[in-house]
């Protein structure tokens, strides 16, 4: 893999798909007791990339690709629909009856959801950005992508408070939070775009 691999925001973002569509296979053929693990990495994937898009990648290709509010409205709208569902799993938790008909729908909704960000919104990323914007946002990532915490919270134990505000929620707050603070750093201490080359 290049440095420049490595540095672009989209090739990042699309490895982190394949990594979702790998743990949702190793979720969807495990046994009941082999699906916690490859379910809690999938947890932790989705809370760290569902910031990343909120944060980062939906503010930046409503702003700089033209055309895009509608398409970027009905990710994000998906993405409600999917957070929804991964908030009730994990409250179900992997051992549950119920787990494997909602993980069945939930991972059709998310690839589904994942094709079409590929096609629209990382696309309208590589053509409207120079690599060094790319650079600047893929730095965010990795940051909020190292930070992110990577066990259950203390205090969302039980079912229904992991419904309300659950540990993937609780999970994309801190990402959210680690990308806000990186960003003005990478962007001139402003929030705006990251500066082009």
């Amino acid at each position: 893999m290049t440095q420049q691999h490595r540095g672009d925001v989209v090739d990042l973002l699309l490895d982190q798909h394949r990594v979702i569509r790998e743990l949702c296979e190793r979720v969807s053929t495990a046994t009941v007791e082999g699906r916690e693990q490859p379910f809690r990495e999938l947890l932790r994937l989705l809370a760290v990339h569902e910031a990343v898009e909120e944060e980062l990648v939906h503010p930046y290709v409503k702003r700089r690709v033209e055309g895009a509010r509608a398409a970027v409205a009905e990710r994000v709208e998906e993405e409600r629909e999917v957070n929804k569902m991964l908030a009730a799993l994990d409250a179900l938790g992997p051992a549950n009856p119920g787990f494997e008909e909602l993980f069945t729908r939930f991972r059709k909704a998310l690839l589904a959801h994942a094709d079409k960000e590929e096609s629209s919104e990382f696309a309208g990323i590589r053509s409207a950005t120079r690599p060094a914007e790319r650079s600047a946002m893929a730095a965010a990532v990795r940051l909020a992508s190292a930070l992110a915490p990577t066990h259950l919270h203390p205090g969302n134990e039980s079912a229904a408070r992991a419904l309300l505000v659950g540990t993937p929620m609780a999970m994309m707050d801190r990402a959210r939070d680690l990308i806000r603070s990186a960003m003005p750093a990478r962007a001139g201490g402003n929030g705006a775009d990251p500066p082009a080359s």
